[in-house]
Formats: structure tokens, C-alpha cells, sequence
């Protein structure tokens, strides 16, 4: 039998996300070994403890092994971290031996087992999906699906699957090595956390599987073309087949607008909207403080604005200078950014 290990990435400000989706993983892959990858330190009143969770193991970022981890995550964002972890973590996996490995983004919810990745790995070393398969036919598809594909990657890396071939493992080490270094939300030089990366996979490696099927990874940015449909049997539909997993990214914002714009009326899609809204209520978090995020704040809880971080990146001089970041008070980082007018 297959040894699928898969795993989400996420800070405490997610977990009822990730808790809706190791539910549905466990319900249409119960012999899954689910981790709940932690870039985050719990808060005091947070009611949260491993034995009682759908998780088989939690693994923090203080324990991948990458060096100097503190100082090293201070240069990324919430996102750009939650995502430079997940390279780490694939090649670890693999390290230790899963026969495969499974990546799904926290705001995903399976909806029927996982068939076609599977058979697909029987065959491949990873296994990709883009964002869009079918060509957009107007102007705002165009624009908000191919154009945002071109700026921000082909494939959604909300989900990724490898299988432990050589190929495979060459893939983990080499997305581990790129998001180690280079894990930027810079649009404009290139770069999209992880996402513009993966789109050199298919030149770089062999034995590549990019996974067309509809019911995968469907979300606001395909749904013009992936029309969910619910039938009196209980089967949802996303266009012509039945829908395997829903990526509800950013479903409280913009994401919710994007789904109106492309649901083309339709009102099944908002039914999904509502399940996953009422999971999210069942899951909540219970003892977690609005906006929180440990690694989010200096020492004294001063929020770290980005034009730290970017600092703290991009200046050489600055690292060798200040050994702890995240320190505050007199002749720390954080005072000569503020008294060098970075806000």
C-alpha cells in the first residue's frame, strides 16, 4: 500500500482552516498521515491539544533544520513564510522515506477521494495544477486569469504532489534551495513566493504530470470554466466531472467578489460557500486573540512593518551587525530602523 504523507502549512490564524481540511482528508483518505506544519508559537488561552485533532503530527519551523531559523524567517511576511517552510518540509518528507508526498493549501476541502493524483503518481515524479486548462473566451478572463497567470505562476501551488523516484527527490531538494533563498512576493522582478518557481518545473525535470482534470483544484480564478453542479444523488460537478477538492482562497474578500463575477449567476457554487463557512464556525479557535501572529511583533509587541523585513533582507551589513531581530530597545534593529525613518 502507497505511504501518502501530506501536509498543510499554516499559522494559528488558519487553524480552522486546516482543521477543515484534515477533516476531509481523513474522511476520503483515512490511511493518510496528515502534519500540520506550524510557522507560530501558540498564545496562552489557545485550546488546542494534538491527541484531539484530525493532525497525525505537528512539525514547527524551529524544527526543519534550517539554520539560523529565526534570523532567517525575520526577512519574510506571514504568506512568504507560511510558503518558504513548505519546500523544507517536501524534501524532508521524502528524506524519511513517504513512498509520496501530498501538499494542499489550509483554505482547501476535499469533496471526493483523490483518484487521479494517485494513478498519476504511479507514473510521474510530481504532479502540477494550473491555474486555467481551458483558454479564457472574454476580456475579463483573459486579463484576471491568463495575464494573472502570467504575473503570478501557471501552476497554484495550493497543491503539489511528489512521488519518492529520484526525480522526485531531486525536485523537493531543489524547491527546498529556492524557497530557502528566494521566497518573494515581488511580482514585478519575478518572483511570487513559490509559485513563479514551479513554472521552470516542467523544462527542469523529468517524469512531470500537470493534472487538467476539472475537479482539481478549482477556485474563482477557473470557475468560468468549471461550473459547479449539484445533482439530486448527492454528486457536485465542477464542469464535466465530479469535483475532487475547492480551493476557498481568500473567501472573506476578494476571492468571494471573484467568485460572483465568474458564477455567471449561478448559485451552486455559493451553496459550497456556505458549507465551508459553517466548518469554519464548527472549527473556530477558540482562546486566539484577533490578528495574531508570534513571529509578527518585536520583543515588546510592536508590530515588524515590512520595510523592516525588506531591510533586514536585503542589507548584508545589517545581519552581521544585529544578531536578534526580533530584540528591541536601545542599539537594536528595530531602533536604527526607526531612526533611519523606516516606517
Amino acid at each position: 500500500m502507497r505511504n501518502v504523507h501530506c501536509y498543510t502549512s499554516i499559522t494559528y490564524s488558519y487553524l480552522d482552516r486546516a482543521r477543515v481540511l484534515a477533516e476531509s482528508i481523513k474522511r476520503f483518505h483515512p490511511d493518510w498521515t496528515i502534519w500540520l506544519l506550524m510557522s507560530d508559537e501558540a498564545p496562552a488561552d489557545l485550546e488546542f491539544d494534538l491527541e484531539n485533532e484530525n493532525f497525525d503530527h505537528m512539525i514547527t519551523v524551529a524544527e526543519l533544520g534550517i539554520p539560523e531559523w529565526r534570523r532567517w524567517m525575520f526577512s519574510h511576511d506571514i504568506v512568504e513564510l507560511c510558503t518558504a517552510v513548505k519546500g523544507p518540509m517536501m524534501a524532508r518528507l521524502l528524506e524519511n522515506g513517504a513512498d509520496s508526498v501530498v501538499y494542499l493549501d489550509p483554505d482547501t476541502a476535499l469533496f471526493a477521494p483523490l483518484d487521479d493524483v494517485l494513478a498519476m503518481l504511479e507514473k510521474h515524479s510530481v504532479v502540477l495544477t494550473p491555474h486555467i486548462a481551458t483558454p479564457e473566451t472574454s476580456i475579463e478572463g483573459i486579463m484576471d486569469n491568463e495575464i494573472g497567470s502570467l504575473k503570478h505562476g501557471v501552476y497554484n501551488l495550493g497543491f503539489v504532489a511528489v512521488q519518492n523516484v529520484p526525480e522526485g527527490v531531486r525536485f523537493g531538494q531543489w524547491w527546498r534551495d529556492r524557497l530557502l533563498q528566494f521566497c518573494r512576493d515581488d511580482v514585478p522582478n519575478g518572483l511570487f513566493t513559490d509559485q513563479r518557481w514551479c513554472d521552470l518545473v516542467p523544462a527542469l525535470f523529468d517524469g512531470v504530470g500537470v493534472l487538467r482534470n476539472s475537479g482539481y483544484n478549482v477556485a474563482s480564478w477557473n470557475l468560468s470554466n468549471r461550473p459547479i453542479s449539484m445533482h439530486a444523488n448527492g454528486e457536485i460537478l465542477a464542469g464535466e466531472n465530479p469535483l475532487r477538492f475547492f480551493h476557498f482562497t481568500k473567501v472573506n474578500s476578494v476571492g468571494e467578489h471573484m467568485l460572483e463575477r465568474y458564477s455567471y449567476g449561478r448559485t451552486e457554487v455559493f451553496e459550497l460557500l456556505r458549507w465551508y463557512r459553517d466548518r469554519l464556525v464548527f472549527h473556530r479557535a477558540v482562546g486566539l486573540p484577533s490578528g495574531w501572529w508570534a513571529y509578527g511583533v518585536y520583543e515588546n509587541g510592536t508590530p515588524i512593518p515590512r520595510s523592516h523585513r525588506l531591510a533586514w533582507r536585503d542589507r548584508g551589513d545589517l545581519r552581521a551587525h544585529f544578531r536578534d531581530p526580533y530584540r528591541s530597545g536601545p542599539e537594536s534593529f528595530a531602533d536604527w530602523c526607526k531612526a533611519n525613518g523606516l516606517n
